[in-house]
């Protein structure tokens, strides 16, 4: 069985897009691309190393896929050496694009094209094989939000809010439970958290025994206003 993994950098008001740069994603008008790169520091490198230490697959929607495909392939060279290392990773990794739409350019050495997401991870996750790792991708992390397909979410919460952007969990999302197994803060305030699926949703009532005539009252009025 493989699990699939949604790593996220997101902001405090739930936003993912383009994290690490003005050019990466500027869809929508969004103009704050890069925000991710001024709070980096060593805690933040060393969780993105053990997410990238073990053995994965990547699980990207086809816009994500295509930033990755126009960059990655090319930082072999990196000045940087941790560019260096996760081009590696990533050109030596199989690359899962999940598209609905058109032809995709799948030159990128290891990438596979999955045409409907939902059964194909659902095929993906009964078969032996690494954790499908997501990055990015906010229209399929609804998807597999939606068919309850997530086994773990690792966020990076940045503290800082966007206002406007791709989110990471919009309304599709089922009603799902997590339990939080670790976490930490970086010298730059930045919450890293690992959540693993946990089971349904439940409930409860802090309502009174017995209903003031307020009480009877409120749901009523709340039905009439819609």
């Amino acid at each position: 069985m493989r699990k699939v993994i949604v790593a996220a950098f997101q902001s405090m008001d739930g936003v993912i897009q383009a994290p690490g740069g003005p050019v990466e994603d500027p869809t929508k008008g969004f103009s704050h691309g890069g925000w991710v790169v001024p709070l980096m520091d060593e805690v933040l490198g060393a969780e993105i190393g053990d997410l990238f230490g073990q053995p994965f697959d990547l699980l990207l929607g086809r816009k994500t896929y295509e930033i990755f495909a126009a960059h990655w392939p090319y930082a072999a060279n990196a000045e940087d050496a941790g560019d260096r290392e996760i081009s590696d990773q990533f050109n030596k990794v199989t690359k899962y694009v999940a598209t609905r739409c058109g032809e995709v350019d799948t030159s990128w050495q290891g990438s596979v094209v999955l045409r409907d997401a939902a059964k194909g991870v659902a095929k993906l996750k009964q078969e032996d094989g690494p954790a499908l790792v997501t990055q990015g991708s906010s229209d399929l992390i609804q998807t597999l939000l939606a068919h309850d397909l997530v086994d773990e979410i690792r966020t990076f919460t940045f503290p800082i809010t966007l206002g406007r952007g791709k989110r990471l969990i919009g309304e599709s999302a089922a009603a799902l439970t997590f339990k939080l197994t670790r976490h930490e803060a970086s010298s730059t305030g930045v919450i890293l958290a690992r959540y693993e699926r946990a089971g349904p949703v439940e409930t409860g009532s802090y309502e009174l025994v017995e209903s003031t005539p307020a009480e009877y009252a409120r749901p009523e009025r709340m039905k009439r206003e819609g």
